[in-house]
């Protein structure tokens, strides 16, 4: 066997596609190295990590937050994405879903652990609902032995908020890294309820 045979053997095992999703409002696509200042700029901001159990990020630790995105596609087949608000190209979040290992009881891993950011100047406008549900229309049938579950600070009043609205129920509440942390699961993988009418 040649070594272009096999390497093409490798790339088709080992290399996924990250889907680009489009909603009304967005662009849901993979990071880029060109969205780097957008991202560290993102992470640095106190009120995107406030209620995430982290301090805002340095370049050096968004960098390596922004390359463990790619990783996650490579090797699970499922990650983060960005949110790019479609009139103006602004990179204003991300959302996905991990299976981090985490450190805690009960376990989130082999789950599709849902998570969300949206940059303070976005938020409150049903980004973060309009992503997350799209997400999960495309997860539920491609991970269907997967449930979804997600964590969330007992003080985060509209992440929580949010995450019913999408079809996530309490779980338990744990501790993770020191913290209280509600775990969520959302038992069921259908598209999440649109929004009623104000």
């Amino acid at each position: 066997m040649s070594s272009t045979s096999a390497i093409s053997i490798v790339n088709k095992h080992y290399l996924r596609t990250v889907p680009t999703l489009e909603t009304r409002r967005l662009i849901l696509r993979s990071h880029r190295i060109e969205d780097f200042d957008s991202y560290a700029a993102l992470w640095a901001d106190e009120g995107v990590v406030r209620h995430i159990g982290s301090t805002p990020a340095n370049r050096e630790e968004a960098w390596a937050r922004m390359l463990r995105m790619g990783g996650l596609w490579h090797h699970m087949g499922f990650g983060f994405l960005t949110l790019i608000e479609r009139e103006t190209g602004t990179l204003i979040g991300e959302a996905g879903f991990l299976d981090l290992h985490r450190d805690m009881q009960p376990s989130t891993e082999g789950t599709l652990e849902a998570g969300w950011i949206v940059a303070p100047a976005w938020q409150r406008r049903g980004y973060a609902f309009e992503a997350v549900s799209a997400l999960i229309e495309w997860a539920g049938p491609r991970f269907p032995c997967r449930p979804m579950t997600c964590i969330i600070d007992p003080d985060n009043e509209p992440s929580l908020r949010l995450a019913f609205r999408l079809g996530f129920a309490e779980k338990t509440r744990t501790a993770y890294q020191g913290s209280e942390v509600i775990l969520l699961e959302r038992p069921e993988t259908p598209p999440a309820a649109p929004r009623s009418a104000p």
